[in-house]
């Protein structure tokens, strides 16, 4: 049972954003859903983003957009294959270098930790795609940008996936859209008419719904594609989540980052695991740290303990006479109650949203298609391993703390996370226009918070009358770009 793959990432930069642009459209717009990642330069006050005010933490939110930046920029196009067996999706991931054209704060613990994660700063201060924050100037908004690129995500109408998503989409907002407004009511009537096919956190799927030990999100990855793996291997009529990539040759080859995906578990390996970082996906002691931080060992020892659980439970259930509940992978609380405090913590390192720390795989999927060539697939998920063996892989890297952590890959791994829950809750007689997890729709998920923040427009609050104007340029009522001016 081998659930490895090598996934192909496109490192999309200012010298190549325009050949590609067409391919990226494309591909958003052909998808079923988009997963998407950022990784910041900052965040600013970590209490202050804790607060227990909602409002209070979006001001927290809106100070750290408006005076940070976002440094890279990962998509994550998933396109279900309608004429393939189960779940098959093709899918193409870009990772966007970007460059704020403005001044911004960039914080020394977020330099230190994308260095260590392998960001390159000397490529995105020379290369990277050019932007500013704010409302449209002039024509800017036209042409090959990342303004236009925000709109055509709009005008695709796909679903959106995000994982602890709410710091990355006031963040999108601020950068590619408008002026974020002052309240929140205001933002989220906004952000629900911008995305009505709906927005998706994968952190509140994996809290609430699949309900895993943990919920960082490689640790999210790896166990859905553990469960997937073994659902494959064990047979039966359950529908299973197949990937495919497409296949680049000539001139793509060069600006495609090749990243394996290895399974390491070990059976017979001791579990020392560490105890911080198997919680949150973040330790204070870094690289330094004597105890393991494989999320695969973490995942192995979470099943080890689980099971020895289950069988101790049965022999006291067998022994009193009675049948006990079957026990479910409902978090526990050693590893639940600092939960969000830490993730925080890695949100400002990684500088992306709050959980991005704990993502360690490499970049993902992508799709760029060649001007006038149609681009072929790797084989399905069984024989990722053996197809992707093909691709040239780039030299083996230094290993770094928690995994690459790029905006790409991380996407990748929100993507996969939400097509699982989405193959084990999808109802085979509902509509093609029905919600992609009904339970899932537009909850943002909240640390510290046990419900989530619902992107629905309140009776009591009115757009903003930048994004109103926004939505008429978006929609075609209105061809005018309106000069920066206030929301």
């Amino acid at each position: 049972m081998s659930s490895s793959m090598i996934v192909p990432v496109i490192d999309v930069l200012g010298n190549n954003f325009k050949e590609l642009w067409a391919a990226i459209v494309i591909a958003i717009k052909t998808s079923s859903f988009i997963a998407i990642d950022t990784e910041l330069s900052g965040l600013g006050s970590r209490k202050a983003l804790l607060a227990e005010s909602i409002e209070d933490r979006y001001k927290a939110i809106c100070h750290a957009a408006r005076t940070r930046s976002i440094l890279s920029l990962g998509f994550a196009c998933y396109k279900k294959l309608d004429d393939k067996a189960d779940s098959t999706y093709l899918v193409q991931v870009y990772n966007l270098t970007l460059l704020c054209s403005e001044e911004y704060i960039i914080e020394p613990q977020s330099v230190q930790f994308l260095v260590q994660h392998g960001f390159d700063f000397n490529k995105q201060y020379a290369e990277g795609i050019s932007y500013y924050k704010g409302n449209d100037k002039g024509g800017d908004a036209h042409g090959v940008n990342m303004r236009s690129l925000f709109v055509e995500l709009l005008r695709a109408n796909k679903p959106l996936v995000v994982h602890n998503g709410l710091i990355d989409m006031v963040f999108l907002y601020q950068c590619f859209y408008a002026h974020l407004p002052d309240r929140l009511g205001t933002f989220i009537a906004d952000l629900s008419q911008m995305f009505p096919s709906g927005i998706y956190d994968t952190k509140y799927a994996t809290e609430y719904e699949l309900r895993f030990t943990a919920s960082y999100l490689e640790y999210a990855y790896k166990k859905c594609k553990l469960e997937n793996s073994k659902a494959i291997a064990g047979g039966g009529n359950g529908s299973h989540v197949f990937l495919e990539f497409c296949k680049y040759t000539g001139n793509m080859q060069t600006y495609i980052d090749y990243r394996p995906c290895l399974d390491n578990q070990n059976p017979d390996g001791a579990l020392n695991v560490c105890v911080q970082f198997s919680a949150y996906g973040w330790c204070p002691n870094g690289s330094q740290c004597s105890m393991s931080h494989d999320t695969d060992l973490i995942i192995q020892h979470d099943e080890k303990t689980r099971e020895d659980k289950r069988k101790k439970r049965k022999r006291k259930n067998k022994k009193k006479g009675s049948q006990g509940p079957s026990e479910t992978c409902s978090s526990p609380q050693g590893k639940r109650s600092h939960f969000e405090e830490t993730e925080l913590d890695q949100a400002v390192p990684t500088s992306e949203h709050q959980e991005k720390t704990a993502s360690s795989e490499p970049a993902d999927a992508t799709h760029a298609f060649e001007p006038g060539t149609a681009a072929s697939m790797n084989e399905n998920e069984e024989s990722q391993a053996e197809a992707s063996s093909e691709a040239p892989v780039r030299p083996k890297e230094k290993k770094a703390e928690g995994g690459t952590h790029r905006a790409g890959f991380d996407a990748f791994m929100t993507g996969y996370i939400f097509a699982h829950a989405r193959n084990l809750t999808e109802n085979a007689e509902e509509s093609s226009t029905a919600p992609l997890i009904p339970a899932c729709l537009n909850k943002l998920f909240l640390s510290g918070k046990s419900v989530p923040l619902h992107v629905a427009k309140s009776t009591f609050s009115k757009s903003s009358k930048a994004h109103v104007h926004k939505m008429d340029y978006v929609w075609g009522k209105s061809t005018a770009v309106k000069p920066e001016g206030t929301a």
